[in-house]
């Protein structure tokens, strides 16, 4: 039940230590990119964090450059944006818009700074304009109460409930800049002289979108964000800041757009991390794969004994032995394991028991 933050690597299925590969070393982070089609990569550094960068993207247009996304905001990441908008022959005065594929820091960090700049507008679906509205307005005291509340009825032990206050004071940044205009799915992104077109892929983020470039002579292009992506899944858990109370349902909502984008079959996929990559369907197949074993597993364990979140999370499979995950992948964790939980209540497959404290959930 995480607030706000980068995405990272939904932890994958333990690895026998007889299995696991020698570590090697990193790549280095591509450079700024001319992918045709009026199409430029960026690449802006996340700092402190295995994914390393976000790919930004620049679209050209007959009103200046468009950007999806604009990376973390840290000096190392406005020199990064501001030496690639260079290398494709702009500057930050020059940008026309920002399209927020979604809210999170590595995201839509920059987009303040990209708007102070140039004066470019700032675009969101509008369930990711409630959540960064509601983002806005909270104070941070009262954000963090709730997220204390909800994780003691998770079952979440002291020893972890005290670490809130650490991570509410750790300066990580919040992405809280109200756009000033909301994307409609299916409808043209307002990009001046292209065919690019919203698609709503709630899941990672309830408001998240990718969007869909499909113009003459030119093979389609999905701008895929955190939805797609090559080689990892994204954390899909439930949102402490979603407005409303009402019971929401993303590990539903990101298999559901999984298969609407599996059916759209776009010729090559524009991630936010990692790489550029063909054969859309066969790795959303790969990813309803992996929830599916995740969800029967965690059934299995539901089956034994009503368990919290909290004890659900400890006995799903994560790339670390639980004892050894610190705080932050502790949280992820358990924000994860509350998503596959509901997932099972919403398909009828367990209950939450009434009347207890913490709530405990079972098989049926």
């Amino acid at each position: 039940m995480p607030a706000e933050k980068p995405p990272v690597e939904t932890p994958p299925v333990e690895t026998p230590p007889a299995a696991k590969p020698q570590p090697r070393a990193l790549p280095a982070p591509p450079a700024t990119q001319d992918i045709g089609g009026g199409v430029w990569s960026i690449t802006v550094p996340i700092p402190d964090n295995p994914l390393r960068y976000t790919l930004v993207y620049l679209l050209e247009s007959d009103r200046g450059p468009v950007l999806v996304d604009t990376g973390w905001d840290d000096p190392a990441g406005r020199t990064a944006l501001a030496e690639g908008l260079d290398a494709a022959g702009f500057s930050l005065a020059d940008v026309h818009g920002v399209l927020v594929t979604h809210h999170h820091p590595d995201h839509h960090g920059l987009s303040a700074h990209v708007q102070e700049q140039s004066g470019a507008w700032i675009a969101m679906h509008g369930a990711e304009a409630k959540v960064v509205r509601a983002l806005h307005d909270t104070r941070p005291a009262r954000w963090l109460g709730r997220m204390a509340e909800l994780m003691r009825t998770a079952g979440v032990p002291q020893e972890h409930l005290d670490g809130l206050s650490s991570f509410g004071s750790s300066g990580a940044p919040i992405a809280d800049t109200v756009p000033d205009r909301e994307l409609v799915h299916g409808e043209s992104a307002g990009v001046p002289g292209r065919d690019l077109r919203v698609l709503w892929t709630p899941g990672h983020t309830p408001g998240h979108v990718c969007l869909y470039l499909n113009e003459p002579d030119h093979p389609s292009r999905l701008l895929s964000g955190d939805h797609l992506l090559p080689t990892i899944s994204p954390i899909v858990s439930l949102y402490p800041e979603n407005p409303g109370d009402e019971p929401t349902d993303p590990l539903g909502d990101f298999l559901d757009s999984l298969e609407r984008i599996a059916a759209l079959a776009p010729a090559e996929v524009l991630p936010a991390h990692q790489y550029r990559f063909a054969d859309a369907p066969g790795r959303v197949r790969e990813l309803l794969d992996h929830h599916a074993v995740r969800l029967a597993d965690l059934l299995t364990q539901l089956k034994h004994e009503p368990l919290t979140l909290w004890q659900a999370a400890q006995r799903m499979h994560w790339n670390r032995p639980w004892e050894e995950l610190g705080f932050i992948p502790r949280h992820l964790a358990l924000s994860e394991a509350a998503a596959h939980v509901r997932r099972l209540v919403k398909t009828g497959l367990a209950e939450e028991l009434s009347d207890t404290e913490p709530a405990l959930y079972r098989a049926l």
